[in-house]
């Protein structure tokens, strides 16, 4: 993605002006005799997201004004200004007032230039903004950034990310920052003991693989980052409608989201030594696929019964986490598309996370509403662990009954957790059904920017 922000003196940038309602009779007052009329004969009132440019004697574009709500407003989108690079003609743009939150809406504006083009041209908009005074531009970009290769990975069809290419996608990221890359590729799964990795991409004729990345001083705390690779998901055996499969290229969304967080924290240099494993498969349908009520043994040990082949996500990461906790991280994290039970708990744009760390849980949600990532927390409640028991194994994977569906996928989780000082579990969904200012259709990045600000505070 190419940066959309431009270095040039403001004084050659056309002003952008921020108003509501409210304000709208104070803000036209700045502006000359005939953008006021101009304005007036637009009728323009300032409702929110309207965008209006204002013209100069001479043709050219002098002023913008942008309508946003009001201060008050319990429907206030921060992120409004996000909708500006699909709205302004092309040309070098300041913010010449105050918008609501001055550093989101950069951020914002960042996060809206952002246009998939892998197969076809992209009418990316030629919008520059001038940086306004105050705002750590290099960490806006960062982030920005690192949002544009989750939401590249998450759009890029099934056919052309695999777990191949995902692995090169990683390997890639790996270079740039000079950290150590390796993958245990197929066949080798079984030698190396990832039991479930393996069952659930073996079906497939791409070669299920672990990808592990490191980076970092060893002497620093460690913080390891899980993210499921179901780069696609029939449902297995178990299998799903097609529209239910319409979008499951998106299934892989956890990994693209991990990939972003560690982007993010490599390049801020932080002082974690950082790991980051992510189980990357494809759940296909064959003669050699797995099949509800088999059994395998999990790297961790205990043996789990396979109620739906479709809750695969939560295999893979069972034994992604076990590996993890092997070197006992201080912050263990995992991401995950993992429940349709939390989409309809709480919609496509706010995950569940869940942790028993209070001051974990604390952070998190503090930097869910200063970042604008949505998180919600949800219990890993003890009373439906034993939903989980099995009558022939240690456990089931999908206990029947469909209740707290995302509570019972996050106590199964745990069931591999050990030895860690704290484990966060986000269940995301990786996607935008309909497009929002700085928020287009299709891939998103979700609890990432979140995490990467937590760990900025704790380890910059």
């Amino acid at each position: 993605m190419q940066s959309p922000f431009e270095t040039a003196p403001a004084a050659s940038s056309i002003p952008i002006y921020f108003a509501t309602k409210a304000t709208w009779a104070t803000v036209s007052k700045e502006l000359p005799p005939h953008a006021q009329q101009f304005a007036l004969a637009n009728d323009f009132s300032a409702k929110p997201g309207k965008c209006l440019t204002l013209p100069s004697p001479d043709g050219q574009i002098a002023q913008v004004i942008f309508g946003l709500e009001e201060e008050a407003s319990k429907s206030r989108d921060l992120f409004r200004p996000g909708a500006l690079p699909g709205l302004l003609p092309p040309g070098i743009y300041r913010f010449a007032n105050a918008p609501h939150d001055t550093r989101l809406a950069t951020l914002a504006f960042a996060l809206g230039s952002y246009r998939f083009g892998r197969y076809r041209k992209a009418d990316s908009p030629d919008v520059r903004l001038v940086p306004p005074d105050g705002v750590d531009i290099s960490d806006i970009a960062r982030m920005a950034e690192a949002a544009a290769l989750a939401r590249d990975l998450i759009n890029t069809p099934s056919n052309d990310m695999g777990p191949e290419e995902l692995a090169a996608a990683a390997g890639q990221l790996a270079d740039r920052f000079g950290a150590s890359f390796k993958a245990i590729v197929g066949d080798e799964l079984i030698q190396q003991n990832f039991p479930l990795i393996h069952a659930v991409g073996m079906a497939s004729t791409r070669a299920p693989r672990l990808i592990d990345m490191s980076w970092g001083d060893a002497s620093h705390p460690k913080v390891t980052l899980v993210g499921k690779g179901v780069c696609f998901d029939t449902g297995g055996l178990d299998l799903k409608p097609s529209s239910g499969m319409l979008i499951m290229k998106k299934d892989m969304g956890g990994a693209a989201n991990v990939l972003a967080l560690a982007q993010m924290v490599m390049d801020a240099k932080l002082k974690v030594r950082l790991r980051v494993l992510i189980p990357a498969v494809e759940n296909a349908v064959a003669g050699n696929a797995f099949r509800p009520l088999d059994i395998f043994k999990s790297r961790k040990g205990p043996t789990v019964e396979i109620g739906n082949t479709d809750a695969e996500g939560r295999l893979v990461l069972a034994d992604a986490l076990a590996f993890a906790c092997e070197e006992k991280p201080d912050l263990l994290v995992d991401l995950g598309t993992l429940t349709g039970a939390a989409r309809v708990a709480l919609g496509p744009d706010l995950p569940p996370f869940y942790t028993n760390d209070e001051t974990l849980a604390q952070d998190v949600a503090r930097f869910a509403v200063e970042e604008r990532d949505p998180l919600w927390r949800m219990p890993l409640w003890p009373a439906y662990d034993s939903w989980l028991d099995s009558k022939v194994a240690d456990i089931n994977n999908a206990p029947s009954g469909g209740f707290a569906g995302s509570i019972t996928c996050a106590l199964f989780l745990q069931r591999f957790v050990s030895d860690v000082k704290s484990w966060l579990h986000v269940d995301i969904y990786g996607w935008t059904p309909s497009a929002k200012p700085a928020r287009p259709e299709g891939g998103e990045c979700q609890a990432a920017r979140a995490i990467y600000k937590l760990l900025s505070e704790r380890y910059g």
